[in-house]
Parts: structure tokens; sequence; C-alpha cells
């Protein structure tokens, strides 16, 4: 239950749109029903080459719908994955907007420690922190390897990520981009991929009828 003197959520909507490569499969759902990410996993499965598949079709398929429900559980504001030729997922990407109403958004150096938080995972290492000028605004990038707690607390994997802190002008949200992936082998593959996708996201703010309006920085 949400304390009274808690401040209200930040109301501010935008559209995020990307230039995707191919094999970034967007996998946000606006239901959030296992119904469309079913329709959903169908229609890209439908249009993969099967020859370059070294999976069946079908546990493309599952995955795709599985990977859909769980990147969409906190309701991000875009929701995507990586599949290579195979049919092989390596690594998944999701957008969020943070801000409360009356409240100042986090400045580059203050958003640092709170890009650094996971709830289930501790980062392992020295976090690799750079400052970048994006289409979409100023941004702080973070790149780590984390210790992952698995299903029932017992043990730890290793995965890595990159999160952007992404500061679009003439909005007060906060926008929040996470890349994730377990195969280490492949860091340098998905960082790039991951970067270049980055490189191509644009904000564009919304007024309250839906309506697009200008900010530096978040059209092309």
């Amino acid at each position: 239950m949400t304390a009274p003197d808690d401040p209200a959520p930040l109301d501010e909507t935008f559209e995020c749109a990307f230039q995707f490569q191919p094999g970034w499969i967007d996998l946000t759902l606006h239901q959030g029903t296992k119904a469309e990410a079913k329709a959903l996993a169908t229609e890209v499965v439908n249009q993969l080459n099967p020859l370059g598949l070294e999976i069946e079709k079908s546990a493309v398929f599952d995955d795709m719908v599985e990977r859909a429900m769980d990147l969409n559980d906190d309701v991000p504001t875009l929701a995507a994955a990586y599949y290579s030729e195979a049919g092989e997922a390596l690594a998944n990407l999701t957008v969020d907007s943070y801000g409360d109403e009356g409240v100042s958004r986090p400045d580059s150096a203050e958003v640092i420690p709170l890009l650094l938080q996971w709830g289930n995972a501790e980062v392992a290492g020295e976090p690799q922190i750079t400052h970048v000028k994006l289409a979409a605004g100023p941004a702080v990038r973070i790149q780590a390897m984390l210790k992952v707690k698995r299903m029932l607390g017992f043990g730890r994997k290793m995965t890595e990520f990159i999160k952007y802190a992404v500061f679009p002008p003439g909005m007060e949200s906060l926008i929040v981009v996470s890349v994730t992936w377990e195969k280490i082998a492949l860091t340098e593959q998905i960082t790039v991929l991951a970067d270049d996708a980055l490189e191509t996201m644009r904000i564009t703010p919304l007024s309250a009828g839906g309506v697009s309006t200008s900010a530096d920085g978040g059209t092309p």
C-alpha cells in the first residue's frame, strides 16, 4: 500500500523506437497475456529460415513465448531479444522509465549507484562506466559482470550486462535501457549489437492527446 506522503508516479508519455538490426525481435506485449505472446511468436517463427535453424521451430516458439512473458513481467516500455540465425536467444533488452511527480531525476553522478543495483544479483569486479551522447540524449553507460542468484537461492551463475541511463532533453523521466546475456564468450559481439541498437534509439515525448512534441535529441 502506498504511503500518503509518497509522491505520485510521473505521468509523462513518450514513444520509444529503435532501428534494430536483423536478429533483434520486438517482444513488447501490450496486454501482457500468453495468448498475445503466442501470437507474436507464431508470426516471427513462421518467418524464420528453416535451413538456418539448428533447433526445432517448436523450441524457438516455446522460448520466445516464455521470454516475452518474462521480459514483460514488470511492464517495460519496450522489450526485445536477439536471436541468432540458428534460433538461439543470445541477449535480452528492456526499456523502462522512472520518475516521480515533484522529484528531480538523478543527475549523471547520482544515477551510477542506482544502475548497479540488482534485486537478485550483485556486480562482480570493476564496472566500466562511460558518458556518451546518443540521439535520444546524453547518457551514462555501465557494463559489468553479475553474479546472479539461482533458483531457491543455491549457488550463483555469471552473466553480463550493459545499462544505459538516458536523459532525454525536454523530459523529466529517466530512461533506462538494460541488455543482459549469459554467453560471456559472445560479449564482444553482443556489446557491438547493443551499442549499435542504442545509437538508433529515438525518444519522442507525447502530449496528453498522444501527439508528439519536439525535443532536442529525441528525433533524427
